[in-house]
């Protein structure tokens, strides 16, 4: 399929999400942006939030990491599931409740200034480097499957990936979002669906045979009991379990889809039906991984090995995408990725601006003038420093979804922490304190982590959060105050 081609599809694709934002931002609020005016209907939300969530990164690492890591990724979703049923009863009344806007807002309220500054700060760092990674993968793809071709550099495809975001969110931000995210989605899960269709054709299988041989291959692995091994049961469902609560309960971009929501009930729907809709999908994304590697076998197809193991497996399913399973699995790839890359995106920046407006700028009490200049100011600032970190971070190999949850371990951390320290107990710590506490416990998880594999031969594997969570709450009761205060419900 020629690049050409390629881009008109794009172009077409950013021009209906031109038009969706252009129908949706008429009579919109100064909060529109904020809070999408909590109106959006809980399914739509719900919907639209797999898209978000999946990304390029799991569209195209997910499929890859099967070939190295097995199955073993799906006892990391079992935990999340666990996850998200706290999210539902636990997390969500609270925002609700409280009527949040910034989901940090509630530090304050629990612990103090300093608390809520320092939450607020460790999502920006963790939003901005996830965002970035996310985004970095996709801008690679569309590079290697158009830019190239018109000799375009990589530089300038994600300023082009970034401006056209920023064209059809800057107006209403979340209350836009809501809506695209559910078209992207779409065409995400369409991509998967089309793929499987063409190489189970190509395999000359039937469906059952093709679930079938999923199931015996020699990749499907589900369970790993070595407790030396960063694939562990244990784990990956405990960091899956405290990752999910962290990365979607405790992060603005996913919790301000659900506060979109007109009430408390439809929130926790909305996170319900997410999590069961995402496990499913989470399923297809593996077996598919082992279809193309079954694939590349059937075929001939050299993939790259290093010591007896594949490498750059996040090239996989474009590499074959884009040469070998004609046009129809071509273009609905180019669009699955292209959804994903927006949609991860989008919603970032708009998480972003929302939480350093709101928790550094007090936006809520400027004018409408002012309102409108600070967020496209901030809104502009967030995008150069993903440019930025995309730049640092462009030559880097390997499955970048891995890099994302270890990344998410030291950073998501001391919030888990926090949070978790707030809602279950009632003492009350030195304010002062927890900006050292939350900025020193990384980096001891970090050494702890290091010098356990070189003297036990013991990887914390993406278990690194609930060290890092443990050591926070540890030193918090270390810093309480001799008084205690009434739980925030």
């Amino acid at each position: 399929m020629s690049a050409t081609l390629i881009l008109i599809i794009i172009a077409s694709y950013f021009g209906i999400l031109l038009l969706i934002s252009h129908f949706v931002s008429k009579n919109s609020s100064d909060d529109s942006f904020y809070t999408g005016d909590r109106k959006s209907p809980w399914q739509v939300v719900a919907f639209g939030m797999i898209g978000a969530v999946l990304s390029g990164v799991t569209f195209v690492s997910i499929p890859g990491m099967v070939g190295t890591n097995y199955f073993y990724y799906l006892q990391f979703v079992f935990g999340n599931v666990v996850g998200y049923v706290f999210i539902t009863y636990v997390l969500v009344p609270i925002y609700y409740d409280l009527k949040l806007v910034s989901i940090y807002t509630y530090l304050e309220s629990r612990f103090g200034i300093k608390s809520y500054k320092t939450g607020s700060l460790f999502f920006l760092i963790s939003q901005s480097f996830g965002a970035a990674l996310r985004l970095l993968l996709a801008a690679k793809i569309l590079q290697y499957a158009v830019f190239d071709a018109f000799h375009i550099p990589f530089f300038l495809t994600v300023i082009i990936i970034l401006a056209l975001i920023w064209l059809y969110t800057h107006k209403s931000g979340i209350k836009t979002i809501v809506w695209t995210d559910t078209l992207q989605t779409f065409f995400l899960l369409m991509a998967v669906v089309v793929t499987i269709y063409v190489v189970k054709n190509s395999l000359g299988l039937s469906l059952t045979e093709t679930f079938t041989s999923v199931v015996k291959h020699n990749y499907f692995r589900v369970f790993d009991w070595d407790f030396n091994s960063g694939n562990n049961f244990f784990k990956q469902f405990i960091s899956g379990v405290l990752i999910a609560i962290a990365m979607i309960g405790l992060d603005q971009n996913m919790m301000q889809k659900t506060l979109t929501c007109k009430n408390k009930k439809e929130a926790q729907q909305n996170i319900l039906t997410f999590s069961l809709i995402l496990a499913v999908t989470q399923f297809l994304f593996l077996g598919l991984g082992v279809m193309l590697y079954m694939y590349a076998e059937k075929f001939g197809i050299q993939l790259d090995i290093e010591n007896g193991k594949f490498i750059n497996t996040d090239t996989l399913f474009p590499m074959l995408s884009l040469n070998h399973f004609g046009t129809i699995a071509s273009i609905s790839f180019i669009l699955g990725i292209t959804a994903a890359s927006f949609s991860s995106a989008d919603s970032a920046l708009t998480a972003l601006t929302t939480s350093f407006t709101h928790d550094f700028l007090h936006i809520q009490h400027k004018n409408s003038i002012e309102k409108k200049q600070l967020k496209n100011r901030v809104l502009l600032g967030f995008s150069i420093v993903i440019f930025t970190i995309i730049m640092l971070f462009s030559h880097s190999k390997g499955n970048v979804i891995s890099m994302i949850f270890k990344v998410a371990g030291y950073t998501y951390g001391p919030l888990l922490g926090l949070y978790l320290f707030g809602i279950f107990t009632k003492i009350q710590i030195k304010d002062a304190a927890v900006p050292y506490i939350c900025i020193l416990m990384p980096i001891v998880t970090y050494l702890l982590n290091y010098y356990f594999v070189i003297w036990f031969n013991f990887d914390f594997g993406f278990m690194n959060i609930f060290v890092n969570a443990l050591l926070t709450v540890i030193c918090l009761i270390l810093f309480k105050k001799s008084k205690t205060i009434s739980q925030v419900q």
